[in-house]
């Protein structure tokens, strides 16, 4: 959810409003959520909880946070810092021209803030969701506000999302405009469907308020019950342009914006309508993408979202070189395709994550005797293109690791949280379930 933390203040209310059409609407939706050609970009956003570095079970107060923000502010770096409304501190890099280059910059960059939150007694958690803390709200804001009345009404997985939640979230080029493996409609399909194996295999949230929740990646489950109109995906049956234009248009408006007082949050309204009955601006638009959380989210890029937040320093290094390798090096994604293609059926050509393949993924992980061979098949191939993209020995050591560690004896590190948990990796029960 990185856009609702940076973008679209409400500075653009006071500028002249020229309302746009249905037509309109479904002209500039297409015109950039795809731009085309050779992948030759990524870049990642980072989301991280923010904990106690000796005692990460207490809770952090607000006044710390503040703090330790405050003294962020002033740190040079090249990522872009924000934070969430629960507080959760998230870099997005700039755009890099190769995975070595990416990992280099956010790498340096979260040196420098772990150095300053080391400094406040506080560090950065890999996980997907809060094990301990219920949601509290850090930030203060209209838009927050507004966000929190909208997903309350289908219940309490909003909250938890805003507040408790974290990710690791791996940007990429939209690929050329013609078919073939590095073609736009073939990594759309792609990122669909390999998404599902990457939620299991980089599973990590199984718990919630001290408690198992029965799911692997309960982060994922969290999105899939916010409801398929704010974060489920378009039909992968048609054509990816007109697919997400027309979700785009027929996607509830979480709020009106104002100069003044509360945000409006109407109900049931959406953005096709509003052209209709009302008078939506350019600005408008905008913001209303900006508040639709889809696994993948065209923006000009691709933006993967179904990716838990990892354990350790640079463990989020991880998915990024998988990823990375799984979509720009040919012979990878062919070896993807033809992998996850099976998968498909599972879907019932029903969007994701709203259905059987994302829910067993998110679910069973990796003990999903399908998802496992599969993801299996996915790791050797990255590992194969990581040297062809360049990437130094260091990283392709950690991606070999993981794939020894956990997908080859179909493990994630949700299971890793859930022993330690149950004290069955030999340690205290319940003594510690920090990254």
């Amino acid at each position: 959810m990185s856009d609702t933390s940076s973008s679209s203040s409400v500075s653009d209310c006071t500028k002249p409003r020229t309302a746009l059409t249905e037509a309109e609407v479904e002209a500039l939706v297409r015109g950039i959520c795809f731009k085309t050609g050779p992948p030759r970009t990524l870049g990642v956003e980072v989301e991280w909880l923010v904990h106690e570095l000796r005692a990460p079970r207490l809770p952090v107060t607000p006044e710390r946070l503040e703090a330790v923000y405050a003294a962020l502010r002033d740190v040079p770096l090249r990522s872009a810092l924000t934070v969430e409304p629960g507080g959760q501190l998230e870099l997005s890099s700039p755009p890099a021209a190769s995975l070595m280059e990416c990992v280099g910059t956010v790498s340096a960059d979260l040196d420098a803030v772990r150095a300053v939150l080391r400094e406040a007694g506080l560090t950065l958690s890999g996980i997907g969701t809060d094990p301990w803390h219920p949601p509290r709200r850090f930030l203060r804001e209209p838009r927050y506000d507004a966000m929190e009345a909208y997903l309350d009404r289908a219940g309490p997985a909003g909250r938890a999302m805003m507040c408790t939640s974290a990710s690791v979230q791996v940007c990429l080029d939209a690929g050329y405009e013609e078919p073939g493996p590095l073609g736009h409609g073939r990594r759309w399909w792609l990122a669909h469907t390999l998404g599902a194996v990457l939620v299991a295999a980089f599973a990590n949230s199984p718990l919630l308020c001290g408690s198992p929740t029965g799911w692997r990646s309960t982060r994922q489950l969290l999105w899939t019950e916010i409801g398929a109109g704010r974060a489920g995906a378009p039909s992968l049956e048609t054509e990816p342009r007109t697919a997400w234009a027309r979700h785009v248009l027929d996607a509830p408006v979480m709020c009106v914006r104002r100069e003044n007082g509360p945000w409006d949050v109407p109900d049931g309204l959406t953005f096709r309508e509003w052209t209709r009955t009302g008078a939506p601006t350019r600005a408008d638009l905008d913001y209303h993408v900006s508040t639709l959380f889809p696994p993948v989210r065209p923006r000009g890029h691709l933006e993967l979202r179904m990716i838990d937040a990892q354990p350790g320093d640079d463990g989020w290094i991880v998915p990024v070189a998988v990823t990375t390798a799984l979509f720009d090096d040919p012979e990878a994604t062919e070896s993807a395709y033809r992998a996850v293609k099976p998968l498909a059926e599972r879907s019932l050509s029903l969007p994701a994550p709203h259905n059987p393949l994302w829910t067993d993924a998110a679910r069973a992980g990796l003990t999903d005797p399908e998802l496992h061979e599969v993801a299996v098949a996915c790791f050797t191939a990255a590992l194969e293109a990581l040297p062809r993209l360049g990437a130094t020995a260091e990283v392709t050591d950690a991606v070999a690791a993981y794939r020894n560690r956990y997908v080859l004896p179909g493990r994630c590190p949700a299971d890793d949280q859930l022993d330690r948990l149950r004290g069955t990796d030999g340690r205290t029960h319940g003594k510690d379930i920090h990254p």
